[in-house]
């Protein structure tokens, strides 16, 4: 299958291109930058283009199978007016972008397009699934925006499944590292009270999840990637402590979280607990289903 990869050259796509071309999908990401073909990657060329603004990539994106939309600038800084701008429009003017160029092919495509678990915004203890209502903080009404730009192809006839992220787990990158890395300075510790909830997902799952849904074509619409086993922020503490054989008493402050990170602090403080009930009922296995069990992968 042909696959056309917006945001493959960040932690995640750069693992799941590579994933696909294992799997002799043949996939071309869009990239802001020139990039050399890479000899040890065969399946996998880049095309430039800033996915942001209309131009020529955009002939090239139908004469694909299957849209995989992952671009959106980091969330994971302190958030300045300028700064929310770029987060707000990587997200919503590529995905625009995506669905107009999807107009001019013959429709047939599979279209993923990302989105967030911060589309339930901050809801306590209270289990979440892909039909929960959204919540209203910036986070949530930016994934309303996001996903309702992506939705929009659905009246192109094409398949559109809204992947909701949680916290991706993998090597080499990602929340995962900038944690482990405290952790390793024996820093590691629960932020605020602990009790907010973590929905993660280990990437060798969420990898299997994309070839998942794309082998279900009875699934569509918005689809919860995230372990079946949330945990609170000081049972992950334990965890990182137990893989890393670090302790784990320290603890952030909430009001040092507030006064460093400022409203982004509030998502740290915050969670969802959010359970990926469509794909396990399409019968989706996780091979890392428990926090302990993927960071002994990760980190063993």
């Amino acid at each position: 299958m042909k696959v056309f990869m917006t945001g493959g050259s960040g932690f995640v796509g750069t693992y799941l291109s590579r994933e696909l071309a294992r799997q002799d999908h043949e996939i071309t990401i869009l990239t802001r930058k020139e990039r050399p073909p890479q000899p040890e990657e065969t399946r996998i060329r880049f095309l430039s283009g800033d996915p942001t603004k209309e131009g020529p990539w955009m002939e090239a994106a139908p004469e694909h199978d299957w849209i995989i939309n992952l671009a959106g600038a980091s969330i994971f800084t302190s958030w300045t007016g300028e700064k929310k701008r770029e987060i707000h429009d990587s997200r919503i003017l590529t995905t625009r972008n995506l669905v107009a160029a999807l107009e001019k092919g013959d429709r047939h495509q599979l279209f993923c397009s990302t989105s967030a678990i911060g589309y339930y915004g901050d809801r306590g203890d209270e289990e979440l699934y892909e039909d929960s209502p959204p919540g209203d903080d910036f986070l949530s009404r930016l994934a309303q925006e996001w996903e309702g730009e992506a939705l929009k192809a659905q009246e192109l006839g094409i398949r559109v499944v809204v992947t909701r992220f949680g916290i991706v787990l993998g090597k080499g990158g990602g929340a995962l590292q900038q944690m482990s890395r405290a952790f390793k300075m024996f820093l590691g510790g629960k932020i605020g009270s602990g009790e907010q909830w973590f929905s993660w997902i280990h990437q060798e799952d969420q990898a299997r999840a994309f070839l998942f849904v794309k082998d279900h074509p009875e699934i569509a619409g918005p689809v919860n990637f995230t372990s079946p086993n949330p945990v609170r922020n000081r049972e992950l503490t334990k965890a990182l402590g137990r893989a890393l054989g670090r302790p784990t008493f320290m603890t952030a402050p909430a009001f040092m979280v507030r006064w460093i990170m400022g409203e982004f602090g509030e998502v740290i403080l915050t969670g969802q607990k959010v359970l990926p009930r469509r794909l396990l009922e399409a019968g989706f296995e996780y091979r890392y289903p428990d926090i302990d069990q993927a960071l002994r992968n990760l980190l063993g």
